[in-house]
């Protein structure tokens, strides 16, 4: 993701250096905290999330990676909704840095939640992504995150915790404890704003010193835009080892559901879109 830095530049002592820290490198393509929401059936949904680090890393995890600062990660996102408890989708991760653009290959995942955990006080679910991803992104071709998801809704706030475990097969083989949470409160109709936080604390069983550590915050909210469901952040590093500065956005669009008729309040699959518009009209279920 990131700023390209040759050996050379790096300096061979640095780069080794880096290099035996080993550790997990992933584009930061998604910036999401889930909520167990997912696509109506047969329904297929569009998110287009875009990520500016406008102060991040400026040395490469290892030689040959895409250092993070002044880089623009996103990814397009393709949802399906299967059944009321199980949607699936498509990623295409890609990196822009210094007017070059990098691919990520692509990420499969597998979403299956509580049904209707958009009208729950209490909603859970898990989601499972299969990553094959390049070089420059990754030491490792392929990689799995298992994200469990666990939350609570009432009318006006909701709390979700995604205490998630990525994994990187092969040689560089990591598994690593990277825990997301959201807490956001409901202001208007189509308005919305809390705190999303987001970390890697390392390879289980050996978590880094806090200083190695990833943790960010971001303040966060959500909005209607016509048809389009924004969320929009802007996250700050709080410590070393974290990006400095990231903007977030998220775009996404449902597309009508077959032998329907367009609902203004329809929202998106799996994303922190305006989590309250259900909560607003209807009684929650346990």
């Amino acid at each position: 993701m990131k700023e390209r830095r040759s050996l050379a530049a790096a300096g061979l002592g640095a780069a080794l250096s880096l290099s035996a820290v080993g550790r997990a490198a992933h584009a930061t393509d998604e910036i999401q905290v889930y909520n167990a929401g997912i696509a109506e059936v047969g329904q297929f949904t569009i998110q287009q999330h875009l990520n500016d680090v406008a102060l991040g890393q400026k040395n490469p995890p290892f030689p040959g990676e895409l250092a993070s600062n002044h880089s623009l990660n996103g990814t397009p996102e393709f949802a399906y909704g299967v059944t009321d408890w199980w949607e699936v989708g498509l990623y295409l991760p890609f990196s822009v840095q210094d007017e070059r653009f990098y691919s990520d290959a692509f990420k499969l995942r597998t979403l299956f939640v509580s049904p209707h955990a958009e009208q729950r006080n209490f909603f859970y679910g898990v989601n499972f992504e299969f990553s094959n991803e390049t070089p420059p992104f990754s030491q490792s071709r392929f990689s799995m995150e298992i994200r469990p998801i666990i939350g609570m809704r009432n009318s006006d706030y909701e709390f979700i915790v995604n205490p998630i475990v990525d994994i990187h097969f092969g040689k560089f083989s990591e598994q690593h404890f990277t825990p997301a949470a959201r807490i956001a409160r409901r202001f208007g109709d189509d308005l919305f704003a809390g705190f999303e936080y987001y970390s890697d604390l390392g390879q289980i069983g050996s978590f880094d010193k806090l200083a190695d550590q990833q943790h960010t915050l971001f303040a966060v909210t959500d909005f209607k835009a016509g048809v389009f469901d924004v969320n929009f952040g802007v996250g700050y590093g709080l410590t070393p080892a974290s990006d400095r500065l990231v903007v977030k956005t998220i775009i996404g669009y449902a597309f009508p559901v077959p032998g329907q008729k367009p609902d203004g309040n329809t929202r998106m699959g799996s994303g922190p879109v305006n989590p309250f518009t259900h909560a607003a009209t209807r009684g929650f279920q346990p």
